[in-house]
């Protein structure tokens, strides 16, 4: 049996894992129509994306009212239920190239626990890991319903505290400022993606930046003394 200790490595979603922005500015077009206001530009849209929905609108819509911002929350839902409804989550948000190989990679290694943090709702995720078949890989998944917005450190203390597993033996892997903000705040490493939604120019204070999901074993092993 080994004694390797148990390592951690959690997942952000949108922009990391799966490419969902279609359905993102859709939405996000349909609830800034339904209420009437400029939609913002589609940098501005993507650069919010990590952030819980009411936080999102209250950058995006900062001048709108709140009860009205509250309201674009829900139309931005609903729209979104609809957008994935037309052709399924796994067509609406497919995986990166090397996302799904790399997860059966790591899951196949036994002191390697999988989770996820993800401004996504309870509802959400679940969708979209049914979709994709992809339940089975995360012991640990933490939802904008239960915790704070990133870059509150609550996802990955949480993570942390239902895994057993040390900070020091954690990795969060993202593509936001948001992400990196977080798992700084958590007291555990961070791997940047360059293929998500901010550049990989405003990720500099993550520990590694990746441009390909096989550049993540070495990251890990360099982190850990390891040989994924």
């Amino acid at each position: 049996m080994s004694d390797a200790p148990l390592r951690l490595v959690i997942f952000d979603v949108d922009g990391t894992l799966v490419d969902s922005q279609m359905d993102i500015l859709a939405a996000m077009g349909q609830a800034f129509d339904r209420a009437e206001l400029p939609v913002p530009a589609r940098d501005e849209v993507l650069g919010i994306v990590g952030l819980s929905l009411p936080e999102a609108f209250e950058r995006l819509a900062a001048g709108a009212p709140s009860a009205l911002r509250l309201n674009m929350v829900e139309w931005y839902k609903d729209a979104y239920v609809a957008l994935r409804a037309k052709v399924g989550a796994a067509q609406s948000s497919p995986f990166y190239p090397g996302a799904r190989e790399m997860l059966d990679r790591l899951h196949a290694v036994p002191e390697i626990l999988l989770g996820v943090a993800t401004g996504k709702s309870r509802r959400g995720l679940d969708k979209l890991l049914e979709g994709h078949d992809m339940r089975h890989f995360f012991v640990t998944q933490q939802v904008a319903d239960h915790h704070p917005s990133k870059p509150h450190p609550a996802m990955i203390l949480a993570a942390l505290s239902e895994t057993g597993v040390a900070p020091d033996e954690a990795v969060m892997v993202g593509d936001t400022v948001f992400d990196m903000e977080m798992a700084q705040a958590a007291g555990v490493r961070s791997v940047a993606v360059s293929w998500g939604y901010h550049p990989a120019e405003r990720l500099s204070q993550a520990n590694a930046l990746i441009e390909d999901f096989n550049d993540l074993p070495g990251v890990l092993n360099g982190f850990w003394g390891t040989e994924i």
